[in-house]
């Protein structure tokens, strides 16, 4: 099944200090994920699993630190290319994340449909707070 592209999508990039092996492996290893996976340093991605493959499922748990609340970002993967693109579903919404190399970086683009019932800009500030903790995350290893 390849996901349905919309017209709206939002869309957040970033370049990581990290080459194409490495940002792909934080990108998609649950002990990686758990460290960059998170909008503020209130929260926190305490549990994370991947099945990287088509129709493959993922999760990620999201939550406060003081424990007020969270929720659980999961999806299934309806295309893997290794080091270039990951596309998933995520309810009734897809996303694509596009990996391309540059010397000692990799610039990370990501796109995804947005959510109807949360503000475009609160969705792409999230997003983009994500990445770049991902960034943060690879630039330290």
């Amino acid at each position: 099944m390849r996901p349905q592209m919309t017209q709206n999508r939002i869309t957040v990039e970033a370049t990581a200090p990290a080459p194409l092996d490495v940002a792909w492996k934080a990108y998609t290893s649950p002990d990686q994920i758990m460290q960059w996976n998170f909008a503020s340093d209130d929260w926190h991605c305490p549990a994370a699993s991947v099945d990287l493959k088509e129709g493959g499922k993922f999760t990620s748990r999201m939550e406060a630190k003081d424990g007020s609340m969270g929720f659980d970002f999961e999806g299934t993967y309806t295309k893997i290319i290794p080091n270039t693109r990951i596309e998933y579903a995520f309810g009734d919404r897809n996303a694509v994340v596009e990996f391309t190399p540059s010397g000692e970086q990799t610039h990370v683009k990501i796109a995804f449909d947005p959510d109807e019932h949360v503000p475009i800009d609160h969705q792409r500030d999230g997003w983009a707070a994500i990445l770049g903790n991902f960034c943060q995350h690879v630039g330290r290893r």
